[in-house]
């Protein structure tokens, strides 16, 4: 019985999810068209020459559309002007305006724009308080009727001017009328979005773009998954619109955004993306690009088979249940496996930076801090010239050889579930290797067979960023499902050590498998943000990255910043101009502070809750 939830039609095949077609002007969306790269302006939109100039920069970088932040009905109002100076300048490229709390914004946008986003979280329900209300289904219908009442004359003025409209909840911008029946869940975020859906489906308005988004790898991909679920099940297919909000900058925004939008991608699912990074946003677009390409030909990849019988449950996390062997698997914390380069360990102690691994790969065994060896045998070996039966051994497979080498011997399934004291080093060389590690690990679980498993792939890259893509995007879906017990990255190329090493922890860090360093969650900012978000998060960086187990987020503005923050320690929100609003956890603790003092009261902040640790100082 395929019990594979049914949220994709193949776990074991690269394929496109077939989508109803969305039009935007002349550009058109979903439907097997490619995937589109958009940003979104951070300018002031009442500011018609500096927006006007971002979006040339942004669509100049490559982008198909440009969001642009509409606050109000001045800002909706300017979108005119906007519009007709982009066109003199012969930039045609579509427009979407967002739009959050203000439905009278959005009547107006529509006007001039190809495409509207709206928050079903807050497009007709207050802004959450986040107080639990109490409705009878009587009072919960009467709320549906209301919010119908609202929005079916927008759709159908949008339906009548040929403007598409995306549906875009954001973890922790629901309502209390939807946290109060279904919490702050994925069920929770996904109903709030088919609320809306019904509406367009029962009016016939189909030029609709979903979208879920959270700065949690793990519940984006889940809720999304579940979205894609409830969709088919009530018979819609809307395209989706994907990405990592909040994901920060740097080299952790641009993993972050690979491994998210990446698990996304390998299921065929997504049909634009943003990569949400806190930098000027057309530095987003060469990388999001990138990322697309890296599933340009997928679908070619060799036949994949599996026991679906035996897949995990997509929605919802647990990691993989085995035996541990040592420090590895059970319980543990995934390891990294580092792989020296050539080097020999002692040598590499003395150019090593950041987190130290657990394990080392010297090319043809493994280490351990201290110098230790284990061996790694071939399944041939393994099964027939095993001589290391008394201690902790590794062994080296891909799924291909497996299926080959358990047809000729079957008994080989039956040694690997009696094993105690062998760790598998899963391989492929599959196109398409997140499938068939997926279908490995299935092929295992439908057995029973509790061996830990290393995640290990080798790359031919030059170029360090096409090694952060494929790494991401190979195994990052594999670790927020759940699976894997480690990670060794290998390279032939001029990428270095550390950058091995670190980009192993910072994979793990993204699906949330591995804390190792703090994590600072920041938006992107727009035209909502009212001081300099990007030396603020070096600045606030500068100041708490030694502390490695919190997570610390820096948002623009109070419009999502609270909610979307998520599950972080501490919050640094723009509150107005020149002053911030400082949380914990999701808790207003200071309102109103100055932006120069802002800083200084977080840390204060820090310290009276007990978790502040002054840095090591800098021999």
């Amino acid at each position: 019985m395929n019990q594979n939830f049914n949220y994709i039609s193949n776990l074991l095949q690269y394929k496109r999810q077939e989508t109803s077609l969305v039009t935007l002007g002349s550009l058109r969306m979903g439907f097997g068209e490619p995937i589109l790269v958009q940003s979104m302006t951070d300018t002031d939109t009442n500011d018609t020459e500096s927006t006007v100039n971002q979006i040339i920069r942004i669509i100049d970088a490559g982008a198909d559309l440009v969001r642009v932040t509409v606050q109000g009905v001045r800002e909706a109002e300017n979108l005119k002007n906007i519009r007709s100076e982009l066109d003199r300048r012969g930039y045609t490229q579509p427009l979407c305006a967002d739009i959050h709390f203000n439905p009278s914004a959005a009547d107006i946008a529509i006007r001039n724009v190809c495409k509207v986003r709206i928050n079903p979280g807050n497009f007709y329900d207050k802004r959450a308080v986040f107080v639990k209300l109490n409705y009878t289904d009587e009072d919960y219908r009467l709320e549906l009727k209301k919010i119908e009442e609202r929005f079916v004359p927008f759709i159908r003025a949008c339906k009548e001017r040929g403007v598409a409209l995306r549906i875009g909840a954001n973890q922790g911008s629901l309502s209390d009328r939807i946290m109060s029946r279904y919490g702050d869940t994925p069920a929770g975020i996904v109903e709030s979005v088919m609320e809306f859906l019904r509406i367009c489906k029962a009016e016939d308005y189909l030029n609709v773009v979903v979208s879920i988004k959270s700065s949690n790898t793990r519940l984006m991909v889940y809720t999304v998954r579940l979205m894609n679920y409830r969709m088919l099940q009530e018979d819609m297919n809307f395209p989706f619109h994907i990405g990592v909000t909040e994901a920060g900058e740097g080299e952790d925004g641009r993993i972050k955004s690979a491994v998210g939008s990446g698990a996304l991608f390998a299921d065929g699912i997504g049909d634009t993306v943003r990569v949400s990074l806190t930098e000027d946003p057309a530095d987003e677009i060469p990388f999001a690009k990138k990322l697309v390409a890296v599933f340009n030909d997928r679908e070619s990849h060799a036949p994949i088979t599996a026991p679906l019988v035996a897949q995990t449950n997509p929605f919802e996390y647990e990691r993989r249940s085995n035996r541990p062997v040592n420090d590895i698997g059970g319980k543990n914390p995934v390891v990294v496996i580092a792989n020296l380069n050539n080097y020999r360990l002692e040598e590499i102690m003395t150019i090593s930076s950041g987190t130290e691994p657990d394990y080392f790969y010297d090319g043809k065994q493994i280490l351990d801090r201290s110098g230790k060896e284990y061996p790694i045998l071939s399944l041939e070996d393994y099964l027939y010239n095993d001589l290391y039966t008394s201690q902790m051994r590794f062994v080296r497979v891909n799924k291909t050889e497996y299926d080959r080498f358990k047809g000729k011997n079957p008994e080989t399934i039956e040694k690997l579930k009696r094993e105690r004291k062998m760790v598998l080093i899963m391989e492929s060389s599959n196109l398409n290797s997140f499938a068939e590690m997926r279908a490995f690990f299935m092929e295992l679980d439908a057995h029973i067979c509790k061996i830990p498993v290393i995640l290990h792939r080798s790359y031919k890259k030059s170029s360090y960023e096409d090694l952060l893509l494929a790494a991401c995007t190979d195994l990052g879906g594999l670790f927020i499902d759940g699976y894997g017990d480690g990670i060794l990255l290998s390279n032939e190329g001029n990428i270095g050590y550390n950058e091995l090493k670190n980009l192993s922890f910072g994979i793990l860090q993204a699906s949330r498998m591995r804390v190792t360093k703090t994590e600072f969650i920041s938006c992107p900012g727009c035209g909502r943000t009212l001081f300099d978000l990007r030396e603020t998060v070096a600045e606030i960086k500068r100041n708490f990255s030694h502390l490695k187990n919190l997570k610390i987020g820096v948002m623009g503005c109070v419009v999502n910043g609270p909610g979307e923050m998520g599950d972080v320690d501490y919050g640094y929100v723009g509150a107005g101009k020149g002053t911030i609003n400082l949380y914990k956890g999701q808790k207003l603790i200071q309102r109103h502070v100055s932006a120069e003092r802002a800083v200084e009261e977080l840390k204060k902040l820090i310290k009276e809750s007990g978790e502040w640790k002054e840095p090591r100082k800098k021999d």
